[in-house]
């Protein structure tokens, strides 16, 4: 990968994506260390909790039964190419795109933050918890919303064909 673009692309990047890393990581670390493992903390009754738990699959539960082996090939294997061409499009449209080159750069932010997990603990430390009655939306991270982030405007650029050439 050549990364002789200007710096000022790299700056946005590092900027974006080390916020990212190190919110998701302070927030998970704060979670741990004062919410065991299942327990909770009702912030907003009925509707949103605190509460710890260890996410073996991937964004929501995704491949959670599976084959230890298989999420860990898929999980840090294909994770860490998907961040490669992640980084390899934002060099391709940081200098004309800035909008979406930041939406790649939540992108990248949270894929690394949930990749440390994997490679610390195997599972991805999940505890946003957003409920109504006993409808439960699958408890997410820092991580995971800014990669939700990062692909609405992704996908707002693809729709309005605003994507540099290739």
């Amino acid at each position: 990968m050549n990364l002789t673009a200007p710096p000022k692309i790299w700056f946005r990047l590092i900027l974006v994506s080390g916020s990212v890393i190190f919110a998701d990581q302070i927030t998970k670390y704060i979670i741990k260390i004062n919410i065991a493992l299942h327990d909770n903390i009702i912030v907003v009754d009925n509707f949103f909790n605190l509460t710890h738990i260890l996410n073996p699959g991937g964004a929501f539960g995704f491949f959670a039964s599976g084959s230890p082996v298989i999420r860990k090939f898929i999980f840090l294997f294909l994770s860490s190419l998907v961040a490669i061409f992640v980084l390899w499009f934002y060099k391709k449209c940081a200098a004309d795109f800035i909008f979406l080159s930041c939406g790649l750069a939540l992108i990248f932010g949270g894929a690394i933050g949930n990749l440390i997990d994997r490679f610390l603990y195997g599972k991805v430390v999940d505890f946003l918890d957003f409920y109504i009655g006993s409808a439960h939306w699958p408890a997410f991270n820092v991580a995971d919303s800014t990669i939700c982030i990062g692909m609405a405007i992704l996908i707002y650029h693809i729709v309005f064909n605003k994507v540099p050439d290739f």
